[in-house]
């Protein structure tokens, strides 16, 4: 039985419903830009930094700000002594000869010359880094403030320099509550992240120029001032004569690299610069601190990568792992098996990528640590144990030559020996000269630093080796020819020893 429904009631019951309707309404409207908002907004949050901040400014800006106080603008004298210092003598053509024996007799000289680079506090207490090449064999170091607060003389101390690396640390003495920088973590930086770089490039303080990381872990670049160790962040960011030594910032304001070097064919930025990652540097930093020198682990080998050419012609499973070419006499690596032709494939638990990472993995290894190293050899893999011995101070890649190579005046290494592999080589085999001492033997013939010794008598070279057995077998004052490749052209000098 139903029940009549008065119109009262019908009133109330229409009218609440409308304004249910009403209020229910006003609720979906405010949601919707919300919720379109909050859709077009997800993007813009997945960015670590606005382009503009609130107050309109780039956020490089603050960056700057915070950073700049605590970089440095460094300069040292060196004396440089030659017959012609400052001045690179490099002839092309039919009067090369001409000129090269010209000048070759004139009178050496000494000249002062000041080198200019930039450089960081990272300590409030004074302790700063700098490029080893900046200082190397300088006096009267001077380090300005972007204050214009110097310091120079004795109030600035080497605290300890790492040639391979190219890292020095100096020390401002009696320094207090300097503005400093922190390394952040280079490892988990990325292509294509930004890139800031500090520094003081043609005299120009406070130099700050942006762009982004390029790639990571360049090796075998060829740069006059070394270094050995090279796994370099690459950035587009402009570096400039006068930006080494400077930080290389993230956009959080950590350094993420120390800038050292660029690749051009006129000498100013082209976008390819290069930085001594963070990483590498601050272990090489706080070993400095402590102990005024870097201590590395050593194997005693020279190394090759793989080609696709050597993987077909030694019937290799793969492209994986590096070649040792050449094992050297009374070392680690000699007395714990290891021979020439073996592919390391692992060493300690690690697999082996390509020779600038192994040299690296291995000098960073305590010495005196037994390791397991897993090699290829006669199509089989093959497990040894060394214990690594300590790296000498005067090897690079592999042992210097033994002294009876400098009884001529020439210091020599293998063509892959990265001290050699920046003069670019034309030819793949022979060993090439990185050093002349003066008046030698050597300098008087007319070598040049970068020739390529091929052969010696009626003797080919292909190696140190067979540049040692050469030089051994020759007599006091009678003359040899040694058939040299300089540039693109082959040439014969005759040296009497």
């Amino acid at each position: 039985m139903h029940k009549n429904i008065s119109l009262r009631n019908a009133g109330i019951i229409a009218g609440t419903a409308a304004v249910f309707a009403f209020l229910f309404g006003i609720i979906i409207t405010a949601s919707i830009p919300n919720l379109a908002n909050r859709s077009e907004a997800s993007p813009e949050q997945s960015t670590a930094l606005p382009l503009v901040t609130e107050q309109g400014e780039s956020p490089f800006t603050r960056v700057a700000e915070n950073v700049t106080p605590a970089v440095a603008n460094i300069s040292a004298e060196k004396t440089i002594s030659g017959r012609f210092p400052g001045f690179e003598w490099h002839f092309e053509g039919p009067w090369n000869e001409f000129f090269r024996d010209f000048f070759k007799g004139g009178p050496r000289s000494e000249q002062r010359m000041q080198t200019l680079g930039s450089a960081f506090i990272i300590s409030d207490d004074g302790y700063l880094v700098t490029n080893y090449h900046i200082i190397r064999n300088a006096s009267d170091i001077i380090v300005k403030l972007t204050n214009k607060k110097e310091f120079k003389g004795d109030e600035v101390e080497i605290i300890g320099t790492d040639p391979r690396t190219d890292i020095a640390l100096l020390k401002i003495k009696d320094g207090k509550n300097l503005p400093y920088l922190k390394f952040g973590d280079s490892d988990n930086v990325k292509v294509g992240d930004w890139a800031i770089a500090f520094g003081n490039p043609f005299h120009l303080e406070g130099t700050v120029t942006v762009g982004v990381i390029s790639a990571k872990g360049r090796a075998g670049i060829a740069l006059p001032e070394g270094p050995d160790f090279q796994s370099f962040l690459q950035t587009d960011a402009a570096i400039n004569p006068g930006n080494s030594g400077g930080p290389l910032i993230n956009i959080q304001g950590d350094v993420i690299g120390i800038n050292t070097a660029i690749t051009s064919p006129s000498g100013g930025n082209v976008g390819i610069g290069f930085a001594i990652p963070a990483n590498l540097a601050k272990a090489v930093i706080e070993e400095l601190k402590s102990e005024g020198k870097v201590t590395r682990g050593y194997l005693g080998v020279y190394l090759q990568e793989i080609t696709e050419d050597l993987k077909d012609a030694m019937d290799l499973p793969s492209l994986e792992g590096v070649l040792i070419s050449e094992v050297v006499d009374n070392t680690p690596a000699s007395q714990a098996g290891i021979k020439g032709g073996d592919v390391v494939l692992e060493f300690d638990g690690t697999k082996v990528k390509d020779v600038a990472s192994f040299r690296i993995t291995v000098a960073s290894t305590e010495v005196g640590k037994n390791v397991r190293i897993r090699v290829f050899r006669d199509g089989k893999e093959k497990e040894l144990k060394v214990t690594l011995g300590e790296m000498p101070e005067t090897v690079g890649a592999a042992p210097e030559a033994p002294e009876q190579e400098y009884e001529l005046g020439l210091g020599v290494v293998n063509i892959d020996d990265p001290r050699g592999q920046r003069f670019g080589a034309q030819v793949k085999t022979g060993v090439i000269i990185i050093d002349i001492k003066s008046d030698t033997p050597a300098d008087k013939a007319g070598f040049s630093v970068g020739d390529v010794i091929m052969g010696i008598g009626n003797k080919d070279i292909a190696n140190i080796s067979a540049y040692r057995n050469a030089i051994a077998k020759l007599e006091k004052g009678k003359p040899v020819i040694f058939h040299v490749q300089r540039g693109n052209r082959k040439l014969y000098i005759a040296v009497t020893p």
